[in-house]
């Protein structure tokens, strides 16, 4: 019941397109009954001639409101009635054109709640998968690193779209058909009451069939959208590894891996699509042997004699509003179909949004008011998936001073800096500015005093001027060019097509990696932050490259507090303090020369890079 709940929330947080549609369904409702009602005139006119048919009294209304329809309805007929013994033809083409506007008020109301709807089902994906992408993005780290992003992207595509199937379906299943389910009913059962109990005798049976139909399908429904989720991991892997692929010769290999998976896929969704679509052919089955049942037990009673006031015209008639009951039934048994296969998207997409955030503002979160002082780190204590990484570090930054981390790989140096950016919270002791511990502070607040150059400068598919300026709502220009200047990248920007207006294209790939280093010193250049860090940030680079990156950065540097992790040590013999890491503890702490008096693990790193 709760996974109804979520949708009827998802479906009436927009309540004037909801009730827009819930009345536009109840017009089509009447207006359809009506549309097939008003053929008994035209019956009688064909099975009776006008001298057969019963003189008819002109109806009085008592005045009660359970009066109202027999009312209504002799007060037709007896119109009727006139008008057929008077000019037949001319009874014939008004019962024709009532029944076309009758049909013609039907679609019109039918296409009202088609208008409405498309736009509340757009509506409710669109916030949804909004949803999903800001907790996506919002997310630590150790969550991205444990999911495929093929599987995210699944949940807000595929499952996503299910939901929107199931919106419908809700609106029809809960408000559109058991409606019309009402009407129809009590007009079969108004018309005769012995083939409507005959009938609802039969139906309950495809009621049970269709419930094991579902519950097989919801299982089968999952098992498909984890398998899509896979299958969007492979594509996006082996596309973004594409030259590695040819380069192995390996199309052949990876080819195969996915027909693979691809397969396993096609499988399962059929499965679905046979279950799903099993249903409604089941149910009109069955509902066609109802009729059968119904057009010889009430030709029986009419041969017989027996049928209370029930003669030909009105046992055709009555056929076919069977015919139109027997329809929202079948919708009913297909909407709930889609519901039951959309609730397990709704469990993905839930697992996602329920999905914990250890790094989040609180109600006491402080704005960060500058930085003045020191950073200090106090016994901090850090393990990732029950190993530890950093272990009891104590360390404390000057305002303005350059501090180098070095130590073999997996000592800790990136999850230190991690730390800091509050991609990860300490498990004990912390991390403070000017003796306030960061977790105190709005999460944006810290990372706005703090700017960062990786080994890997990711671009976007932006312009030049929008990735140098990422993350501003508008771009300065002047300050865009100031910045590139700064990082020695203007002079091969305006060497580009269009400048710094020139769209760099996916993970800025039209350009080489100094070039993608230097604009990524931009965009730290333009941030202006206090505090910077520098992850590797000329490892991947050639000699020539790395100087002129090497001379952007030593600018950038300037008047900043700096955090420089580097295996390539002579980067860092200028450094006010060098740190060792080994295993995730400090070994050893001091300038280059004084590391290099002690003989011990600097010594060691610096003698496998030939260097003394």
């Amino acid at each position: 019941m709760s996974y109804y709940k979520e949708i009827y929330r998802y479906t009436f947080k927009y309540k004037g397109l909801a009730w827009a549609t819930i009345l536009f369904n109840l017009l089509f409702v009447i207006f359809n009954l009506l549309s097939l009602v008003l053929f008994v005139p035209i019956l009688q006119l064909i099975f009776k001639r006008p001298e057969d048919l019963p003189v008819l009294q002109r109806p009085h209304w008592p005045g009660g409101f359970s009066e109202m329809i027999d009312f209504l309805q002799d007060s037709y007929n007896y119109q009727m009635s006139v008008l057929v013994k008077s000019d037949p033809k001319a009874a014939l083409l008004f019962v024709c054109v009532s029944v076309f506007l009758a049909f013609l008020l039907k679609n019109v109301f039918r296409y009202g709640a088609v208008w409405t709807q498309s736009q509340l089902r757009m509506t409710v994906v669109r916030d949804i998968r909004s949803s999903l992408f800001e907790k996506s993005l919002r997310l630590p780290l150790a969550y991205h690193s444990n999911e495929k992003k093929g599987d995210l992207m699944a949940r807000m595509n595929s499952d996503v779209n299910e939901i929107e199937v199931a919106v419908v379906s809700l609106l029809e299943l809960v408000f559109r058909e058991p409606l019309a389910i009402l009407i129809n009913l009590v007009t079969l059962i108004y018309m005769s009451p012995q083939l409507t109990l005959t009938a609802l005798l039969l139906l309950p049976i495809s009621a049970f069939v269709i419930s094991r139909i579902g519950k097989s399908l919801k299982r089968t429904a999952k098992k498909t959208q984890e398998q899509l989720g896979f299958l969007y991991a492979s594509m996006d892997e082996n596309l973004g590894g594409v030259r590695v692929i040819k380069a192995f010769n390996a199309i052949p290999f990876i080819a195969a891996q996915f027909r693979e998976q691809n397969s396993q896929h096609q499988k399962l969704a059929t499965r679905v699509f046979r279950k799903r679509d099993l249903s409604p052919l089941v149910n009109e089955t069955l509902g066609a042997t109802v009729l059968l049942a119904l057009v010889f037990f009430g030709g029986r009673l009419i041969l017989s004699g027996e049928g209370i006031g029930l003669t030909g015209e009105v046992f055709l008639t009555y056929i076919i509003v069977f015919s139109q009951f027997l329809r929202p039934i079948q919708s009913v048994s297909n909407n709930m179909a889609n519901m039951t296969k959309a609730q397990a998207s709704q469990d993905r997409i839930n697992s996602l949004l329920n999905a914990p955030d250890p790094i989040v503002d609180t109600p006491q979160s402080e704005d960060v008011k500058g930085f003045h002082h020191a950073i200090s780190f106090q016994n901090v204590t850090f393990t990732y998936d029950e190993q530890p990484v950093v272990t009891q570090l104590n360390w404390e930054v000057k305002k303005g001073s350059l501090v180098a981390i070095v130590g073999e790989s997996g000592s800790g140096k990136s999850t230190l800096m991690d730390l800091l950016l509050r991609y990860y919270d300490v498990n004990s002791g912390a991390i403070s500015i000017d003796g306030k511990d960061i977790r105190a502070f709005k999460v944006s607040a810290l990372r706005n005093l703090i700017g960062v150059v990786s080994q890997e400068s990711f671009l976007f598919n932006l312009t030049v001027a929008e990735n140098i300026a990422f993350g501003q709502s508008s771009v300065d220009i002047e300050k865009v060019i100031a910045a590139a200047k700064v990082a020695n990248a203007h002079d091969f920007i305006l060497e580009l097509e269009q400048g710094y207006d020139t769209v760099l294209g996916e993970r800025g790939n039209k350009l080489s990696g100094g070039q993608k280093q230097r604009i990524a010193i931009a965009r730290a250049i333009y941030k202006d932050p206090a505090i910077l860090i520098l992850d590797e940030a000329t490892s991947a680079l050639d000699t020539a490259s790395e100087h002129l990156v090497q001379q952007a950065l030593e600018k950038l540097m300037q008047n900043r507090t700096s955090f420089v992790i580097a295996h390539r040590l002579s980067t860092v013999r200028n450094a006010d303090e060098i740190i060792v890491l080994s295993k995730g503890a400090i070994v050893e702490r001091g300038q280059h020369e004084e590391l290099l008096a002690k003989n011990s693990h600097y010594k060691q790193l610096c003698s496998l890079q030939g260097l003394s």
